[in-house]
Order: C-alpha cells, then structure tokens, then sequence
C-alpha cells in the first residue's frame, strides 16, 4: 500500500481501565509515517480522555447522555439505555467509520463489538477489516450483567455469533485464547494474541513521587473498579482473618458501585478503621510502589495490566488464579504467588506467607521486576503494527492461515 494504513479504534467511552489504556497507547504511539489511527467513541468522556489527541478522536454526535453505561454493568439493560444502542448507537458508528474509511476497524469489548457488527453486517464487501478485541471473560460478564436466565442464554449466543464473524478476533492472554476459542467456538486460525501495553519507563518514574495522604502505618494495597469481579469483598474477609496483614492497613484504591457496601463489610468485620478508600488516583505507581505488598483478589480477568505495573514497581504480589492471565503474568514461587480464587482463607494464609517472611518476598519482586519487560509498550505497539499491517493486506475469506506474529510468543507460566 501507497497511503498511510487507515485504522479505527472503536470504544464507548475513555472510562474504565485496561481495553481504555491500550486505546490511547495505539492513537499516541502508532508510527504516524505509516498508520492514521483514528478513535471513535460513543460518549466523549473517560478520564483517558486527557491523553488523547482530541484531533482524532471522533465521538457520536446524537444521544450523548442515552449512549452513558458506565458504571454497573447491568445498568445497560435498562429499557432506554436498550432502545438507545438499538437505535442511536449504530447510526453513529457508522457515520465515524464512513467518515473516516478506515481500512480495518478494532472495537474494543463485547457492547462495541455487537455495534461493529450491525454496523458492518450492511456495508457488504466495501467494508473494512474487523479486529473484535475482548479482553474479559464473557460468559462470567453477562452472568454478572444479567439475572434472567433466558437474557443470558440470548446474549451469550449473540456474543458467540458476532465473534465468529470477525476478520480476527484479539484477546491480551493465552489463557483467554484457549478458553475463549472453545467457549465461543472460534477458528483458532482467526485468533492471536497480544498482551496490553505498559508503559514500564513512565509508571517506574511517576512510582518515585512523594505521596501526600499515605497511612501512617506500612500498608497493602489493591488497584481496581470498586466491582463485584474485583473481589474486594473476599480481600477485606482475608485481611480481617490474617494477623501478619491486620499490623498494617490496606488500601483499596478505585472507584466503583459497591464502595458503600465495602464500608460496611470492613465495619462489620472490626476493620473499618484500617481499611482505607482513597478513590481515584491519576497516579496509583506512587501508592504501589510504596507499599509491603500488592494484592489482586480477582474473581476473574482479563489480562491485568495494573498487576504489570506493579511488578514494574517492585512490589510484591499475590494473586489469584481466576481466569484468565494472573497466573500467566506472574510466576508462582518465582516472580509473584499466586492462590485459588474465590477463597478468603487461601488468600490470607499467602497474606501471612508473604507479610511473615520480607526476604523472599523481596526476592519475588526483584524477579516481577525483570519479568516486568516482557510487557513493555513499545513491543506491544510493533506487534499491533504488525498485526493492523496482516489484516489491511488479507482478503476476506471463510477461512485463512496467518503467520503468527512474533509477540505471540507464550511466556512461562507457573
């Protein structure tokens, strides 16, 4: 190709966290000699937002407030927040993408990924490529999202449809990919893998910041929405069980809907006076990077780039199995350790482990650290450039073999 490769980055917002990050990593650090990536949102809005060239980030021009589902998953299956993405959603999708003919379009997550595919289904063979990236667990996702059993058997089925339709379909873990390609019945040829991009040099130089409001006490901290698939309800009951942590405070740093009912839980359990909510923080790395230990409590992930960022910090970690990608990133024993999900006295005996014996877990972070480069932004970036560069040259076909590309590598697990 003569031109510069046109690509679309489709999201709803710059809220959340991991899918977001990746986004504005590829609009700000793409080669712009050979790439146009543009960003197309639903709602203009997202703390990312600010880091984002506003030049070529398009957003819907109709229905702004409507097109709003950030917060508790469930809340899109309101009656009008249904109508709004029924209608206004995929007209505004397909004004961005037939304003800027992008020769492959990614959306990001499974809402985005149902629009693309509407938008798509009716431009027949002059549409674009279509990267569908996901990077959770569907299946337990619309298990949260939805209580009706027959909405749920609808939506997973739609789900298992939209990406069997895709040109490719992208996940950040080997984990995912395994799990996923059977659970959706995917054609592993149209599958590949690349993990999330961190900014190992930026994150390592915000760590060093003085941190203004830290406990007066050592402490342990957790990074992530204030949801139910975070876990936090079975880090506080671990916490509240664990003498080696209860000498020191934790801190759960994050946003979300269940804050008020984690205040009542720490409360209830004896521990509401040290167990701390800063909320938001534009600069997590300097809490991290200053605490004992670092905790992911998940009940299920994706690939979880804040556990990167702080091996990237050089904080001990300890976390789950849950499917998918902790227990890709970290090894048990080697660079992190690593417990069965969903069991509080699992996770505060790795507490008592981890807090009792300071050297070996300092010896966990120095090997996080190291281990910390495999994740880097810059390789990541080349890998979707080459990844972008694949799907622009192939032809739509039932089938095809791609030559894997070289980030696809698997790191060890434990």
């Amino acid at each position: 190709m003569t031109e510069r490769l046109r690509v679309m980055l489709l999201l709803s917002s710059l809220h959340g966290g991991g899918a977001e990050r990746v986004a504005v990593h590829l609009l700000n650090r793409c080669d712009p000699g050979q790439f146009d990536v543009r960003m197309g949102l639903l709602r203009r809005a997202g703390p990312f937002l600010a880091e984002a060239d506003p030049g070529r980030v398009d957003a819907s021009p109709l229905g702004q407030s409507l097109l709003a589902f950030e917060g508790r998953n469930s809340s899109f299956y309101r009656p009008h927040k249904l109508a709004a993405a029924a209608t206004i959603a995929p007209i505004n999708v397909a004004r961005m993408i037939r304003a800027h003919r992008p020769h492959v379009v990614m959306s990001f997550l499974k809402g985005m990924s149902i629009l693309t595919w509407l938008v798509l289904s009716g431009m027949g063979e002059d549409r674009p490529l279509w990267i569908a990236r996901e990077g959770n667990n569907t299946d337990v996702v619309v298990d949260d999202e939805l209580a009706n059993p027959l909405g749920r058997a609808f939506i997973k089925s739609l789900t298992r449809r939209v990406y069997r339709a895709a040109d490719c379909f992208l996940v950040n873990s080997h984990e995912m990919a395994r799990g996923l390609s059977a659970r959706l019945g995917l054609d592993h040829r149209r599958v590949r893998v690349i993990h999330n991009p961190v900014d190992i040099g930026q994150i390592q130089a915000m760590a060093r910041a003085p941190l203004a409001g830290a406990p007066s006490r050592p402490f342990i901290i957790t990074v992530g929405r204030l949801e139910h698939q975070k876990g936090h309800d079975l880090l506080i009951k671990a916490y509240a069980d664990s003498g080696a942590a209860r000498e020191m405070d934790l801190v759960i740093l994050g946003q979300g809907s269940r804050e008020a009912d984690l205040r009542r839980q720490a409360q209830t359990m004896g521990v509401g006076e040290q167990v701390r909510f800063p909320g938001f923080t534009a600069n997590p790395w300097a809490w991290i990077s200053k605490a004992r230990l670092f905790v992911l409590p998940s009940r299920w992930e994706g690939f979880p780039s804040v556990l990167v960022e702080a091996m990237a910090c050089g904080t001990p970690a300890l976390v789950t199995s849950c499917d998918f990608g902790p227990a890709e990133m970290v090894e048990h024993g080697t660079s992190g350790w690593v417990v069965p999900p969903e069991d509080p006295g699992a996770f505060a005996a790795g507490l008592n482990h981890l807090l009792s014996h300071p050297d070996f877990a300092a010896n966990l972070a120095a090997a996080a650290s190291a281990r910390a480069a495999l994740y880097d932004v810059d390789g990541m970036v080349e890998a979707y450039n080459a990844l972008f560069t694949e799907q622009a040259a192939a032809r739509r076909a039932p089938y095809r073999v791609a030559t894997p590309i070289a980030a696809e590598a698997e790191p060890a697990t434990a």
